[in-house]
């Protein structure tokens, strides 16, 4: 009876520590309730036409995109996604969403690994503060910043129009010139958000038991084998979960690094274009909101199966890496 009464008192007990550590979630519960959960029902806007319509006096809700989109706007089934799989630069702008994100999942995992790796290999913990900081903070920058401070390299009488001219080569339009732009853009990305990523890296490593290095150095592992046969394979199931996550955002792009970057150069578009940046043009000329509703909903649908498929696929191989 002693020994139940104190099981019950230490359960107690773990309940108000569950408690004190659980309310700290309501913050970001409610934020993801209201911004993420409750304009759900709104998906449906992809598959009607929708339009404002005047509220009858006799509705109970009295606002007119509630009534417009729930109750008056017609459906239209699939042709919101129509439209999109008919626009003739729609392949073009997959093209880039995908292939840029793939590309800077690759580039940004690998730059951000060593960026962590350098780091938590530095002795004088000073100055890997101050390295790591001075990586970190162009992730605080807005890309408006950036696309001035990208004008000002590229534009006519840029910085480096003005080093062609000193080591006697031609000057380049940048802003006119698409081929340059890809390199452009993924240099960009990876100078912005390496520093962001490599955070996460850098915490899982600090976790790391150091004996198992000690024992490695003690039987004569070099710093490149410790790092090639201790550290890379350790961090594996790290580098796969968040792997997994940028999946789901493989049909989404930083709209802002898309939208500035390129300065609205009309010849620049077939190659900085995204889906979002398609979406966001597609409102500014008036079209109907049931055709980026479209293509948003098209986004979420496919990442959501690819976090799925790719979940599923890791888990085959090894359970322990998998999301869920």
């Amino acid at each position: 009876m002693a020994k139940q009464k104190a099981l019950n008192i230490r359960q107690r007990g773990s309940l108000r520590t569950d408690l004190a550590y659980l309310s700290m979630l309501l913050p970001g519960l409610a934020f993801m309730f209201c911004f993420n959960y409750l304009p759900m029902p709104a998906i449906i806007m992809a598959f009607k036409r929708y339009g404002l319509a005047p509220v009858p006096k006799d509705f109970p809700i009295q606002n007119r995109f509630i009534y417009s989109l729930f109750v008056e706007n017609p459906w239209v089934g699939l042709q919101n996604f129509q439209f999109l799989i008919r626009t003739p630069s729609m392949g073009d702008y997959v093209r880039n969403t995908v292939g840029y994100n793939l590309i800077f999942m690759v580039v940004g995992t690998v730059v951000a690994v060593a960026i962590a790796i350098g780091v938590n290999e530095l002795r004088n913990r000073l100055a890997a503060k101050f390295y790591h900081t001075v990586i970190f903070l162009p992730y605080f920058l807005s890309w408006i910043i950036a696309s001035y401070v990208v004008y000002a390299f590229l534009s006519t009488n840029g910085i480096m129009n003005n080093l062609l001219v000193n080591f006697g080569g031609a000057t380049i339009d940048w802003y006119r010139t698409p081929r340059y732009w890809p390199f452009i853009l993924i240099f960009a990305n990876v100078w912005k958000h390496s520093g962001y990523s490599s955070i996460l890296y850098l915490s899982t490593l600090t976790g790391f038991d150091q004996e198992v290095y000690e024992s490695a150095a003690i039987d004569g592992a070099t710093k490149w084998q410790q790092i090639r046969y201790i550290t890379i394979p350790l961090l594996l199931p790290m580098i796969v979960l968040l792997q997994i996550l940028a999946v789901g955002r493989i049909f989404g792009s930083e709209f802002d690094m898309f939208y500035s970057l390129p300065n609205g150069s009309g010849p620049l578009a077939k190659v900085t274009t995204t889906i979002d940046v398609f979406v966001y043009n597609a409102l500014r000329t008036g079209a109907q909101l049931g055709l980026p509703s479209a293509a948003s909903f098209f986004q979420a649908l496919v990442g959501f199966i690819l976090v799925l498929t790719t979940n599923f696929i890791v888990r085959r191989f090894d359970a322990d890496m998998a999301l869920f």
